[in-house]
């Protein structure tokens, strides 16, 4: 579906979105952290991109999903990295696809087990119609309309692509 180039034109586009985003709301010295496994190398990039200071974070949110009994517990689970204190910290939390909502309220649920942020800025590859939670990104990639049983899926660490699955 997508080539590396044009996932690398993506998180261009995310990256200049995140520079806008951050200076409108005035953001110092903000926090980056990936949601494993797409969402951390989505991070990789953009962290590189932007120049944080911040070393980058990644969260495992297995252990905090809701939908164990529909998807299975995930047989790799890594354990989380966050390299620096959340109180009062401006996160901005990536994934590559938005689609029901849930990875990032686990996501969420999990940050807050670690401190309260002064504020999260939502940034997603993929922002996907099928949403089942009231979740919005403050920066995305690229929209798209699919059907129910359709995904989208990021593949890599390199080269990034993303990769349509439709039903017949």
């Amino acid at each position: 579906m997508e080539q590396a180039n044009e996932v690398g034109t993506l998180i261009d586009a995310m990256a200049e979105q995140l520079r806008t985003q951050i200076a409108a709301r005035k953001l110092v010295d903000p926090a980056m952290v990936g949601i494993h496994t797409g969402g951390v190398w989505i991070a990789e990039r953009l962290h590189r991109k932007l120049g944080l200071n911040v070393p980058l974070g990644s969260l495992d949110i297995s252990f905090y999903r809701d939908d164990f009994t529909r998807i299975g517990m995930n047989p790799q689970v890594r354990p989380s990295d966050l390299p620096f204190d959340i109180d009062n910290r401006h996160i901005i939390l990536v994934d590559d696809v938005l689609h029901t909502g849930r990875t990032i309220r686990a996501a969420l649920n999990e940050l807050f087990d670690y401190g309260r942020p002064a504020s999260i800025l939502l940034a997603v590859l993929v922002e996907r119609s099928g949403r089942e939670l009231p979740i919005e990104a403050d920066v995305i990639g690229r929209k798209m309309e699919l059907g129910s049983g359709d995904h989208v899926k990021l593949t890599g660490p390199d080269p990034l692509t993303l990769e349509l699955q439709k039903t017949a």
